[in-house]
């Protein structure tokens, strides 16, 4: 039973905010992460070490925190995909993601038969271990679980027309990193061609009403992007924050212990 508050969020013009989860597991993050305002967070599998045991565990966090949690996988396979959503994933976001034929084998690791061939068990991780028939389950989890392919390459920006048109796709993510990679131009995020595939991703999804994110780094360019059409708005990561955070705090310290002391010596 995936959240229905993801599904709510999807194909709405509202800015939704979420943060990216790479290093930290503990048993607090979900709640931290709602009460900063989080509507949502974006759990990394791909480079973050974390393994199925640490995700399993993890869900259970987010889910005690009712805040909803989209898994990034390293590829599309049914294993890992499978796997994940089994684990109570609330959405899934393979990376990679380059045509329309390889988003449609997705859908079919993610949805129950008829509409896709997910293998079936109940009374498990992902519908609470509720027990009861199964078929309002896999209806509600066919409904509910949230396909968010990550596009990163420029195979995939050519076909992302065919991809945001197909069934079952519920959302397109951008792996602005990957993608400027790709293209021959690393972090030009205000290349030319770079604008011109973020326009392009944004004209395909307003036309198929289907939902755009991606990571940002700083109020400027999260506003950037929401102008542009992204509405599932990601705030960097915890591990950079919390480096970003305690670099800023020192600095300040570490400037304003430079001027004269105005205590006496070995007193606090």
């Amino acid at each position: 039973m995936p959240s229905p508050a993801l599904r709510a969020m999807m194909g709405t013009i509202r800015p939704k905010f979420g943060t990216f989860v790479i290093e930290f597991d503990s048993p607090g993050m979900g709640q931290i992460l709602k009460a900063a305002g989080c509507e949502y967070a974006l759990l990394d599998l791909e480079h973050s070490g974390f393994g199925y045991d640490q995700l399993k565990r993890m869900l259970r966090f987010y889910q005690a925190a009712d805040l909803p949690v989209i898994v990034s996988t390293v590829g599309g396979d049914y294993d890992m995909v499978a796997r994940a959503l089994d684990m109570g994933a609330d959405g899934i976001q393979p990376a990679k993601v380059g045509s329309a034929a390889e988003a449609r084998a997705i859908v079919d690791h993610v949805r129950y038969a008829p509409k896709g061939a997910r293998g079936v068990a109940v009374g498990i991780a992902h519908d609470r271990y509720v027990p009861g028939a199964p078929a309002p389950k896999l209806r509600a989890a066919n409904q509910d679980v949230i396909f968010f392919p990550k596009v990163e390459t420029p195979e995939g920006i050519d076909e992302i027309e065919a991809i945001a048109a197909l069934d079952g796709v519920d959302g397109i993510w951008i792996g602005h990193f990957d993608l400027s990679v790709a293209m021959g131009i690393p972090a030009k995020f205000d290349h030319p061609r770079f604008q011109a595939a973020m326009q392009r991703v944004a004209a395909a999804c307003a036309q198929h009403g289907k939902s755009l994110g991606r990571i940002y780094d700083d109020t400027e360019t999260g506003l950037a992007l929401h102008d542009l059409g992204f509405d599932f708005l990601c705030y960097s990561g915890d591990s950079w924050l919390v480096q970003r955070g305690v670099s800023e705090g020192i600095a300040a310290l570490r400037k304003a212990c430079r001027g004269p002391r105005t205590g006496v010596a070995g007193q606090l």
